[in-house]
């Protein structure tokens, strides 16, 4: 009840579907639009119902819009609307309404020097946290972008600064499980091994090597290995990963090879994203930028060989040439 008497004279609206909590909370409502029909017609009228629900329930649902294709969510409290691939799990959901009342603002959280205590590294974690929040014009926390792109040179310490963005995440309550891709297995268990003497607390798995029950809060794996997860159907028609499973996506060594073989991974979960390089901005392919929806030479924080050089955290290579 409460729907504008413009749109219907009785007051009354016809929700197509609402998706209820454990608790019997209202967690979300979905505008189904006919196939042959944009998604976006539905947008104006979810909201509606939204409203009229929120005055109902005392809690504003997440809003969900689609023609069978295409679908949208709109957690208008934080997000602007964006494609999904699919519908978020009940679980998934409500972890999605209760941020709303545990998320710290990234900005004025202290960096865990102990992880990564160099000033460039601080600095870099510091830009993730302007990237990712802003200020909404009533003075709550909105959310901005969704995607970062870090460009560091080798050696200057990547994957600590990527293992202090995840403890940072993780106590601000913006992230509960990480997914952390590299191209090699031997990659991923180094990844693994660092992360886990440095953010010892969270539970991890190697998806290359071990089996997973859903539940770990870290999860180090390969594209092709993710990739099988995501398309075998676990049971009863469900698949083992959800759309909403993982909070955090973190590319290590994010270049073209990554964004054309594997950009279903990034297409299928609602993840954040982060990339790690350590190639040289000039150098990188336009489609990393593309991939993280940012303009071409302007990564969210680079850290160059040059002047890591400079600094004397790096030395410089030095080249031999050798008879053939």
């Amino acid at each position: 009840k409460g729907m504008p008497i413009v749109t219907n004279k009785t007051g009354i609206g016809y929700v197509d579907y609402v998706l209820w909590g454990k608790d019997g909370n209202l967690l979300a409502v979905v505008e189904a639009k006919r196939t042959l029909a944009d998604a976006r017609k539905g947008r104006h009228q979810a909201v509606l119902y939204a409203d009229c629900l929120e005055a109902m329930h005392s809690q504003r649902p997440v809003i969900f819009y689609t023609n069978g294709f295409e679908t949208h969510i709109w957690d208008d409290t934080f997000y602007t609307d964006r494609e999904i691939h699919g519908f978020y799990t009940q679980d998934e959901l409500q972890l999605l309404v209760d941020r709303r009342a545990t998320r710290k603002d990234l900005r004025n959280y202290k960096v865990n020097t102990a992880i990564a205590g160099r000033d460039y590294q601080i600095e870099a974690i510091q830009r993730i946290a302007e990237n990712l929040v802003v200020d909404g014009k009533d003075g709550s926390l909105r959310g901005a972008k969704r995607e970062s792109l870090l460009i560091m040179a080798t050696g200057s310490g990547k994957t600590r600064t990527a293992a202090a963005i995840v403890d940072m995440l993780t106590k601000c309550n913006w992230a509960k499980r990480v997914l952390f891709l590299a191209d090699r297995n031997a990659l991923v268990t180094q990844a693994k091994n660092a992360f886990k003497e440095h953010v010892k607390d969270l539970s991890s798995i190697d998806l290359t090597k071990e089996i997973e029950d859903s539940s770990t809060r870290l999860v180090f794996s390969t594209y092709p290995t993710i990739l099988n997860k995501i398309d075998k159907v676990k049971s009863a028609d469900q698949r083992f990963y959800g759309v909403g499973h993982f909070d955090l996506i973190i590319i290590d060594e994010a270049h073209r090879s990554v964004y054309q073989k594997y950009k279903a991974i990034f297409d299928y979960f609602d993840a954040l994203l982060i990339g790690l390089t350590a190639t040289p901005k000039k150098e990188i392919d336009r489609n990393t930028y593309g991939l993280f929806g940012i303009e071409d030479d302007n990564p969210t924080f680079a850290y160059e060989l040059n002047t890591a050089v400079e600094q004397g955290y790096l030395v410089p290579p030095k080249s031999i040439s050798v008879p053939l």
